[in-house]
């Protein structure tokens, strides 16, 4: 029975050395720009501050303009991988000249920039920046009171 015992070591095919830097999970922690200061970028003509309301998925997100509109956007590719929008940021979008109710987030500010363009009075004072809540959400609802009748005979 050790006749076959040193044959498939020895082979002639063998693995294929590994020369990369390790699979796709390698990248989740390397974030390059954690924390470093960037310049606040204002709006510029045809952009608007928005809050998102909710993700739709595909890239896409409904948010709130701060000129009263709700408009469905389209996450640009160079922040589609790099850059997570969550519900309640406030992101810059670059209005579509030819569709009103369309629009492309350009970047996502970070909770301190959006305080900082609340300050500046860039942002109404609707705007909710406390992360976790956007705009007015009722929060003392969440507790549902189940009453369970006594069950004896089972």
């Amino acid at each position: 029975s050790t006749y076959f015992s040193h044959s498939l070591a020895a082979s002639p095919i063998s693995m294929p050395k590994n020369k990369g830097k390790g699979g796709k999970n390698r990248r989740r922690g390397k974030n390059t720009n954690d924390g470093e200061k960037r310049e606040l970028v204002f709006k510029e003509e045809g952009q608007e501050y928005a809050q998102v309301l909710r993700m739709l998925g595909n890239g896409r997100l409904e948010a709130y303009c701060f000129d009263n509109v709700k408009r469905l956007c389209h996450i640009r590719g160079k922040l589609r991988k790099k850059v997570w929008i969550n519900t309640g940021d406030i992101v810059l979008l670059g209005l579509r000249d030819y569709q009103d109710e369309k629009a492309d987030v350009i970047m996502k500010y970070t909770a301190d920039e959006a305080r900082n363009l609340k300050a500046y009075g860039e942002l109404p004072d609707t705007a909710k920046i406390n992360e976790t809540e956007a705009f007015n959400v009722d929060s003392d609802d969440d507790e549902v009171d189940v009453e369970f009748d006594e069950v004896d005979d089972i």
